[in-house]
């Protein structure tokens, strides 16, 4: 090649270089007021960066420059696949009702007013006004619970691990707690609860084996250093078989006996009867109170259908020493959390819990409600030529509650015109993220879980995504 050739080839790679603008005046556009009010004002420049730095490789590479309205266009997909789903709510169309992994329990339209009227403005979150002094933190809340509940006293912290490990170590560290080994189980993100125990300074006295505990091998492992009796509700997972387990009852014997605190960690919080719900029997909050556990735990995220929160309840004068151990402090509930979970606890009081907290609302739907929905929306994504077929289904309760235990339901299965595959994650990654699930070279929706006002949407973003 010729200087001649070489250098007019250099030209005309400035000219193209040149024609990218300016960080600022892709920012300044018009189509970026809506990406920076989503984003972010950094994060929209960390895109535009991006893309002009992939423009220029492109250009080096004998590529043309690309026109603004393109470089906007390849800004919002570059944020898009940068930041799938922030700042979006999720569809819901698994089935799973308490979905870990999407936030548990959706709040009621109570606990959401009361967030927006009680964390705008200041609120007594920790202020006596009775002494115009400090007060104690989320104590309206906690009278609350305990009138709920019919005990004595409650406290109230950040997440049920929290509570557990806020019990073991205000009652009994250096000490020991006498447990089941059939109780000892390992829940979401890879923690495993007798490894949480440790942390609190407590030694756990494991009895019995995974299938057979007997109220037995609980008193032959009591000694002058046991600090409590600790009953695990299996919430996550279920014994089948030959199995054997003490109740809070016969255990509440044995504490007396003894003079030892017995505590029950229920799991799930449930304050209604499964069984009415075509389930089997979940243990419930008003039961382990009637069976005279002396402090009993439970999450506030799961089926009492509220904010994440640990919920301890019992006995004063065990509460009383949770509440003056130092440790409190990390734990406590925050401000949002309070104000969502008085809330709801107020909808139990008046008897409206059921009608209105979204858990128990999905749970009681019927297989023929939910396939109503279904004919609907297969009928009008068949119109639209997409292949769907609604067909019966089980739906799940999940989030570590009722393991095993399903609701009947109709699904919508859906062929798309791509692969299931390009499908799912095109599905993923739009706003708003639609999560269903694959089955038998289908994709497979769940109605349960979908609330009525995003069916539009759902059926929006099926066409769009599945040619």
């Amino acid at each position: 090649m010729s200087k001649k050739q070489a250098g007019q080839d250099k030209e005309k790679l400035n000219l193209e270089m040149r024609k990218l603008p300016q960080v600022e005046i892709l920012l300044s556009r018009h189509e970026m007021e809506t990406p920076i009010r989503r984003y972010s004002r950094p994060l929209v420049i960390q895109a535009i960066s991006r893309v002009l730095s992939s423009a220029r490789a492109d250009i080096a590479n004998g590529k043309p420059a690309p026109s603004q309205e393109e470089l906007v266009s390849l800004v919002t997909g570059d944020l898009d696949l940068s930041w799938p789903g922030f700042g979006s709510p999720v569809i819901n169309a698994t089935g799973v009702v308490l979905h870990t992994n999407l936030g548990r329990a959706p709040l009621p339209k109570a606990a959401l007013e009361a967030i927006n009227r009680l964390c705008g403005e200041f609120s007594v979150l920790e202020y006596d006004l009775k002494t115009g002094k400090r007060g104690r933190r989320a104590q309206d809340l906690e009278k609350l619970f305990a009138i709920l509940t019919g005990t004595e006293a409650a406290l109230v912290v950040n997440n049920n691990a929290a509570a557990v490990l806020l019990i073991l170590v205000a009652l009994a560290n250096g000490r020991e707690a006498v447990v089941s080994r059939g109780e000892l189980v390992q829940i979401g993100g890879g923690f495993r609860v007798p490894e949480i125990m440790e942390q609190s300074g407590v030694k756990l006295r494991e009895v019995g084996t995974t299938n057979q505990t007997y109220l037995a091998d609980y008193e032959k492992a009591i000694s002058e250093n046991t600090g409590l009796l600790l009953k695990v509700h299996r919430s996550n997972f279920a014994l089948r078989g030959f199995i054997s387990e003490a109740s809070i009852t016969d255990m509440m014997k044995l504490g007396r006996k003894y003079q030892i605190p017995v505590v029950y960690d229920i799991g799930s919080g449930s304050f209604f009867d499964t069984q009415d719900y075509g389930m089997e029997y979940e243990p419930t909050v008003p039961d382990a109170v009637k069976e005279g556990a002396d402090v009993i735990c439970f999450s506030g995220d799961k089926l009492f259908g509220a904010s994440q929160a640990g919920i301890i309840v019992g006995k004063k004068e065990y509460i009383d020493k949770m509440r003056s151990h130092q440790l409190l402090r990390a734990i406590r509930v925050d401000k949002m959390a309070t104000a969502a979970l008085e809330a709801v606890v107020q909808l139990y009081l008046n008897k409206e819990a059921k009608q209105t907290v979204p858990v128990w609302q999905m749970m009681e739907l019927t297989a023929e409600e939910i396939g109503k929905r279904a004919k609907t929306l297969a009928a009008t994504l068949n119109s639209c030529g997409i292949t769907a077929e609604v067909k019966p289904g089980l739906s799940m309760v999940g989030g570590g509650s009722l393991p095993d235990q399903t609701l009947g339901t109709y699904v919508v299965t859906v062929k798309p015109g791509i692969s299931l595959e390009a499908f799912s994650s095109r599905m993923r990654m739009g706003t708003p993220p639609v999560i269903g699930r694959i089955e038998d070279e289908r994709f497979v929706l769940d109605l349960r879980t979908v609330f009525t006002s995003q069916e539009e949407m759902l059926v929006q973003k099926i066409l769009e995504n599945a040619r």
